[in-house]
């Protein structure tokens, strides 16, 4: 049995139900879907608050100046976003599993959302809990309670109604009454027991649930911030795209909450001026933004090179893949060469990455660029993405390019022995 063989029947099957696990799904939708259009929302006020003052031209400094007595003011849309990041994605994850349970979505995710606000609390006089002291955790430092409510109290939720536990009303009651009493009862048994939970942790520990979740997964995010689970998690994508398997779906479903609590951490370092704080490097655009140009394991430049393929077949899936490439997107590609299951181009296909992932670590590591505080959108193109990931550096935009020289260089002659390959066995097609 060769290697690809094992793969396919040692890892494809276990990793594919990974990548389809209802719970994994659910906590990246929410991140996604729900939680992505607020953190860029809030980060443009980040960028606009922290000008790149190293740059040292004289209309940075002049924004600097302009800008320096209603920084806190420009800076209120980001707290505010930000420092709610842990409620929309406790309200995505329960929305979000709800909708694969067939059951009321929008419920769910309120339920969730409730039951995360009451463990973020003290269980105290509430009104005299500052409410600046505690955006840190129905922010980025709530993030992982917020993903285990979501998923408890809907799954909690579905039990309950399962078993009858539920007021069902008669046929001919409008639709949004029946809502209301069907979720009434899982609403009254829930709630007070997280709240009673919440107490009893205040109560014996003196922090809230949020704060010991913190502590206890605090040596997890540090760990997940080195270089070698920066390079374990790039080798495993592309290891699993390489026999067909969508390998960011996969590692990111289980890693999200590391790299959004990274990126969290840096973004709050910026904000309050302490940019040497600002360490979290394995980010979600550490991977989307810097590694994976033009689509995973960086591909742009062999799209290009596609385009002056002599194969009839490499050329036209150049010009099927290139602008898709142009925005990350490179299934054409991958399927068309094809990369998967093809021995001579998974080689530059995980060593680019490899390398790219090296080098961006000591980059960041070592202060060339500046942390990373926006997760873009994965389609914006080469530079764009690193400029805007970065608050607006333009070295970051620049080491993308390199990023995407670099990832050539490794592909071209692995591209040239394929395409003479391919040239000669159309040729015998053509003969025969």
């Amino acid at each position: 049995m060769n290697m690809v063989e094992w793969m396919e029947d040692k890892l494809m099957e276990p990793l594919g139900k990974i990548a389809q696990n209802k719970y994994l799904q659910s906590i990246r939708d929410a991140f996604v879907i729900f939680a992505l259009p607020v953190i860029i929302t809030g980060a443009i006020f980040l960028i606009i608050a922290n000008p790149p003052t190293s740059l040292d031209w004289g209309i940075i400094n002049a924004w600097e100046d302009a800008i320096a007595p209603i920084q806190g003011q420009i800076l209120f849309p980001y707290n505010l976003t930000f420092g709610i990041m842990a409620v929309t994605v406790a309200f995505g994850v329960g929305y979000s599993l709800a909708i694969r349970h067939d059951m009321d979505a929008a419920m769910a995710g309120i339920l969730s959302m409730l039951a995360f606000f009451m463990t973020a609390f003290p269980v105290t006089d509430i009104t005299q809990v500052p409410f600046g002291e505690i955006l840190n955790y129905l922010g980025g430092q709530g993030l992982f309670v917020a993903i285990i409510l979501g998923i408890l109290t809907t799954e909690a939720m579905r039990f309950l109604i399962n078993k009858g536990v539920a007021f069902e009303m008669p046929a001919g009651v409008p639709p949004y009454v029946m809502r209301t009493f069907r979720a009434l009862v899982p609403f009254l048994l829930i709630l007070p027991a997280v709240w009673v939970l919440a107490w009893i942790v205040w109560a014996n520990f003196g922090v809230t649930i949020p704060q010991a979740v913190l502590d206890l997964f605090s040596p997890l995010v540090s760990a997940s911030n080195s270089y070698w689970a920066a390079l374990g998690m790039i080798l495993l994508m592309l290891v699993l795209w390489s026999i067909g398997i969508h390998g960011m779906n996969v590692v990111s479903s289980v890693a999200y909450p590391f790299w959004m609590t990274q990126m969290a951490n840096n973004a709050d370092a910026i904000s309050a001026g302490n940019p040497g704080e600002a360490n979290g490097i394995v980010t979600e655009p550490f991977f989307h933004m810097f590694t994976h140009i033009g689509g995973s394991g960086a591909t742009l430049g062999l799209a290009i090179f596609l385009l002056f393929a002599t194969s009839v077949q490499l050329k036209q899936v150049g010009k099927t893949a290139i602008i898709p490439s142009l925005f990350n997107i490179n299934e054409p590609l991958i399927f068309g060469v094809p990369i998967v299951l093809n021995p001579l181009l998974i080689i530059p296909f995980v060593l680019g990455p490899v390398v790219i992932v090296t080098i961006n670590y000591i980059l960041f590591a070592t202060g060339v660029m500046p942390p990373v505080v926006v997760q873009p959108p994965f389609t914006v193109p080469i530079f764009f993405g690193g400029f805007i990931a970065t608050g607006g550096s333009f070295v970051a935009g620049l080491v993308q390019i390199m990023n995407a020289v670099i990832a050539a260089l490794i592909y071209w002659p692995f591209f040239k022995r394929y395409d003479k390959q391919l040239v000669q066995e159309e040729k015998a097609s053509e003969e025969a």
